[in-house]
């Protein structure tokens, strides 16, 4: 499974880069806010960054409008995906981008079927938003589950990329379900080293060889 970080703060995405496990980044207009920067600035500063797919997302909520957004933002890289929402609009946007070899991220996914409109028009990546499913008490994973079943039932390329991750046991039922991606903010990303035993182990083992050495 590929590990995506979901932010808009390059220095939060300078840091991950170095641990070597980052294959791509998912942004989105609230994270770029945050940043309080211009998405096409901080776009063109990702890509130098991570070498892996960069998912920039459309304002505008018509067809002609996210073509013409997406256009812009995939002529700053190779590597841009342009995220579209899963919007009547969006999915006819998604076969223009798909007709023409743009990569594409089909976002705010809740459902089977909508997983299913997104596939069939060529999407890059679905992005099931698995976190805010369970915040009303439905199971975001396995939505996961029922959508990796669906696709290869019928052999669709799209990618699953589990988004709207809150903890470390998301990334593990995502990827006890088969989800090919999981996009993850840096902290979660943060926390998938840690585990008590570990800490507690690597203190034993450094207090044992201070006293083997007779360290103070």
């Amino acid at each position: 499974m590929d590990f995506f970080l979901d932010t808009g703060e390059v220095n939060e995405i300078k840091e991950a880069a170095k641990w070597g496990i980052i294959d791509g980044v998912t942004t989105n207009p609230s994270l770029i806010a945050k940043s309080g920067r211009n998405q096409f600035d901080v776009i063109k500063e990702i890509v130098e960054i991570v070498n892996g797919p960069i998912s920039a997302e459309v304002i505008a909520t018509d067809v002609d409008g996210m073509i013409k957004e997406g256009e812009e933002l995939a002529n700053i890289h190779e590597n841009v995906v342009i995220k579209l929402p899963l919007t009547e609009a969006g999915i006819t946007a998604c076969k223009w981008f798909s007709d023409n070899q743009i990569k594409t991220n089909v976002t705010l996914c809740f459902s089977v079927n909508q997983a299913l409109l997104a596939a069939k028009n060529g999407a890059t990546f679905i992005s099931p938003f698995i976190g805010r499913l369970d915040d009303i008490g439905h199971d975001g994973p396995g939505l996961i589950e029922e959508i990796r079943n669906i696709y290869d039932n019928y052999g669709f390329e799209t990618k699953i990329l589990a988004a709207s991750i809150r903890h470390a046991l998301h990334v593990r039922e995502a990827a006890m379900v088969g989800a090919d991606v999981a996009t993850m903010p840096f902290k979660v990303v943060k926390s998938l080293f840690k585990h008590p035993l570990t800490d507690k182990g690597l203190e034993a083992f450094l207090n044992d060889h201070k006293k083997a050495n007779n360290l103070n």
